[in-house]
């Protein structure tokens, strides 16, 4: 019996603020391309941010991007840990708090889902916190709607900038890399 799967749509957050960060975003986002399960819709541009949350010199480089699967929720979480892995991502448990990262893949929807395991929620249970996820997501989907929140994600975004009065700290940027990757943020 031959079974055709529903396909899913899945957006992934892709951040690295070591290395070349650009190069290793692209490289990563294609090499999910790979696996048959996977099929690649949309990539934003990427956008250089001052680290969040965490004490570094180094700027991230961070995007969005749109995927259909016929995985599950945590079988593709499998796959994007796997990724991280295969491009120097080494996870320190033992150490508190955010990390340098050569790079970083979260899942931040998968359809309309709402889901909580000790492994995943979804929706992420940050991203409309966070300029640096909104801004390159609103690029590639603007209507996409928050299914916790039941807004899209452009009213996420205004709401957010409306809060912080802007969006300091992230700028938009070319996909060549310009050597700006391993600048460092300036001192307070």
């Amino acid at each position: 019996m031959n079974s055709i799967l529903p396909f899913h749509s899945a957006y992934i957050g892709l951040g690295s603020n070591l290395g070349q960060s650009r190069s290793l975003l692209q490289e990563a986002w294609q090499a999910l391309d790979q696996y048959p399960e996977v099929s690649l819709q949309a990539l934003s541009s990427p956008y250089r941010t001052r680290p969040v949350g965490m004490k570094s010199s180094h700027w991230f480089i961070n995007a969005a991007g749109l995927l259909r699967t016929t995985l599950a929720p945590e079988a593709l979480l499998d796959l994007l840990l796997e990724t991280e892995q295969k491009f120097g991502r080494i996870r320190h448990p033992e150490r508190e708090g955010y990390q340098d990262r050569t790079l970083d893949l979260d899942l931040l929807f998968f359809d309309a889902c709402i889901m909580q395991t000790a492994r995943l929620v979804l929706p992420h249970p940050l991203m409309h916190e966070r300029l640096f996820v909104l801004i390159p997501l609103a690029e590639i989907a603007p209507q996409a709607e928050h299914p916790l929140r039941n807004k899209t994600i452009a009213e996420l975004l205004a709401e957010k900038q409306e809060q912080r009065g802007g969006s300091e700290g992230i700028e938009q940027a070319g996909w060549q890399e310009e050597g700006a990757d391993q600048q460092t943020s300036p001192s307070p």
